[in-house]
């Protein structure tokens, strides 16, 4: 983990094309450190959750390659990794398990980020049907300690199709269904970094399978 921390923390201070470049193998060794890493958690992933299937780091590892097409911050790098473990890798959109390792700030997350209308509008229904449920698994005292609360951004008002007078209406208005356990340095260079990521996504499963169960 120290050689993805320390080649991410030169990146950040060095996010240019020139430096980049000039510092591929130390890039290469990284990498391929992430996706060892990445290699190692399927498995183990798959054993909690089998609907994830036969992915690899391959499948799973976003390239670090920022699209700055229309973006006003025109540094080409992302200086980070991350990987989507779920049912399809990557372009998935099922809810999954996500690790982000990152020069300030790392963490594991997972449920649906930024979901399509038609995908949210069936996890709205989800909820709405089988709120008791829902709300057993993101109330569970276990889950609060290690996720918290959803970070996506909700709507104002009640989302349209929905009646405004559903007693849980404030849980239909989330944009994404997205929650994030922090990784400080200190745990990613300990000796448990693994099991303690791991840890974090045996938590989220309940609220993974909720979620998938809506796109059936």
């Amino acid at each position: 983990m120290k050689i993805i921390l320390d080649y991410l923390k030169d990146l950040k201070a060095h996010n240019e094309r020139e430096w980049f470049h000039a510092h591929k193998p130390q890039y290469e060794k990284a990498k391929k450190e992430f996706e060892a890493l990445v290699n190692r958690l399927i498995p183990e992933i798959y054993k909690l959750d089998p609907s994830i299937g036969t992915i690899t780091a391959k499948d799973c590892v976003f390239r670090i390659f920022r699209d700055i097409r229309f973006s006003k911050d025109k540094t080409p790098y992302k200086t980070h990794f991350g990987a989507y473990m779920a049912k399809g890798g990557r372009k998935s959109t099922f809810a999954g398990y996500y690790l982000h390792i990152d020069a300030a700030q790392s963490f594991a997350a997972g449920g649906m980020h930024m979901p399509q209308p038609e995908n949210l509008k069936k996890i709205r229904q989800e909820i709405m049907y089988n709120a008791k449920e829902f709300k057993s698994i993101i109330e569970n005292p276990e889950f609060k300690k290690t996720f918290g609360q959803f970070v996506d951004e909700r709507l104002k008002r009640p989302p349209k199709d929905f009646p405004a007078d559903f007693p849980d209406i404030e849980l239909l208005k989330f944009k994404g269904y997205t929650v994030m356990h922090h990784l400080d340095e200190q745990t990613l260079l300990g000796n448990h970094s693994e099991s303690t990521i791991l840890s974090a996504f045996k938590v989220l499963k309940p609220l993974n399978d909720f979620l998938n169960k809506s796109q059936d």
